[in-house]
């Protein structure tokens, strides 16, 4: 038997263990908001102590993780040393999205059936929690390697943006791996995603009672023209092509709306929430300062109906996530992982971008170079993540572990 046959072997006699910790990870809720998620690093920890794992527990300060709208963050590190040599570091996010409506499964039960589990961050990214956690497993085992080292960085701030999460750990210096690969959400190695620019809007006009409009000035339609200026840059956006497969243009979208206070009062205050996706050849400080100019020549060109006052408008940055672009050290990453994924699953493995943001880009930002690969379906709207029934195959859990595991063999060899 090879090596990699023997690293199948183990991680098929080792599955039913693997499940059993990625159900204990699900039972745990980190969603985002609230942003809980000290807890759930907790249990990790314990989880991985039953291994012979020593997590460090590096809680962040609360008054930084207010600042990120979160309530509680502790980022697990957990370092392997073999010897002398690179050091490749696994990052999973613990953090979620709430579950929502429409469940038929319990979000938090990590219910096992038809050849799937079931439950919210079951496909993104508690998964890789166990498929990173087992494949070291699998490594330790069967290679015993005698050079580098492999570090676990489990954390907890993916969704609102990865800067009090990994971005934490790697700006206290408290890790510098040579090489990383994330959690993934799909059969393929991605290489590359776009940016995020997350703004929001307040229009300000004047309330008034709604049998007397003309005293006020209509925050509402003052907002709706404002709308249908952001959506018209839609339009040209789609002139906007990237150069990277799997990415295609920049997109605009608007995801909450709030305002007014009754039936009966003209809306004197009305707050937009928009998304803006930037692909990676974007420049995110031109794309910026064109979302606020845009945003203000509207406000400016709004005049009420009905007279009165000018509205105003106040613009809020909330989010600037970087588009992470392929770095040139990536190649190993991408060669180990493509060839052992299309040996386990049978099928060529594309390296592609994709259009979703995550916080791997920080790890970039400092020069690191990675890719995104871990358990996920063919494609990530299969699993249903951040929808209701987040499942993932359980096949597709034990294949991916097996691809890492493999991958791991070579690079450290």
């Amino acid at each position: 038997m090879t090596d990699y046959t023997k690293i199948d072997a183990w991680i098929d006699a080792h599955f039913d263990e693997q499940v059993k910790f990625l159900q204990e990870l699900i039972r745990v809720p980190t969603d985002t908001p609230p942003g809980n998620n000290a807890p759930h690093a907790e249990r990790t920890a314990q989880l991985l102590q039953a291994f012979g794992y020593q997590a460090e527990q590096h809680v962040v300060p609360v008054d930084e993780v207010k600042a990120a709208g979160l309530e509680s963050i502790t980022n697990l590190i957990v370092r392997r040393r073999y010897g002398e040599g690179k050091t490749i570091a696994l990052n999973a996010h613990g953090d979620v999205v709430p579950p929502g409506e429409g469940w038929t499964h319990d979000p938090y039960g990590g219910e096992v059936a038809d050849g799937r589990i079931y439950g919210r961050a079951a496909a993104v990214s508690k998964c890789d929690f166990s498929t990173f956690t087992f494949a070291v497993r699998a490594l330790e085992a069967v290679c015993q390697p005698q050079r580098g080292s492999v570090e676990l960085h489990f954390t907890y701030d993916e969704e609102f943006g990865g800067e009090v999460g990994p971005g934490w750990l790697l700006k206290k210096g408290l890790t510098r791996p040579d090489l990383m690969i994330a959690a993934g959400f799909s059969y393929q190695v991605v290489v590359a995603h776009n940016g995020c620019l997350q703004m929001e809007v307040t229009v300000h006009g004047e309330m008034s009672h709604a049998a007397i409009p003309d005293s006020g000035t209509d925050a509402l339609q003052a907002a709706t023209h404002i709308l249908n200026a952001l959506y018209a840059l839609n339009t040209q956006y789609l002139q906007v092509r990237s150069r990277v497969a799997g990415i295609t243009h920049p997109y605009l979208n608007v995801g909450l709306i709030a305002g007014g206070t009754n039936t009966n009062v003209i809306p004197g205050k009305v707050v937009l929430k928009l998304d803006r996706r930037m692909i990676p050849e974007e420049d995110p400080t031109q794309v910026e300062a064109s979302i606020r100019a845009t945003i203000e020549a509207a406000a400016q060109s709004f005049h009420p109906p009905r007279g009165g006052k000018a509205v105003r408008v106040d613009i809020r940055r909330l989010l600037l996530a970087r588009a992470m672009v392929p770095l040139p050290g990536n190649a190993p990453l991408v060669a180990a992982l493509q060839q052992h994924g299309q040996a386990v699953f049978g099928e060529p493995i594309p390296a592609v971008g994709t259009p979703l943001y995550t916080d791997v880009r920080l790890y970039g930002e400092h020069g690191i170079p990675g890719v995104i690969y871990g358990a996920g379906p063919r494609t990530v709207l299969e699993s249903n993540a951040k929808r209701a029934d987040e499942n993932l195959r359980l096949d597709d859990l034990r294949r991916a572990t097996k691809v890492v595991a493999r991958a791991l063999a070579d690079l450290l060899g």
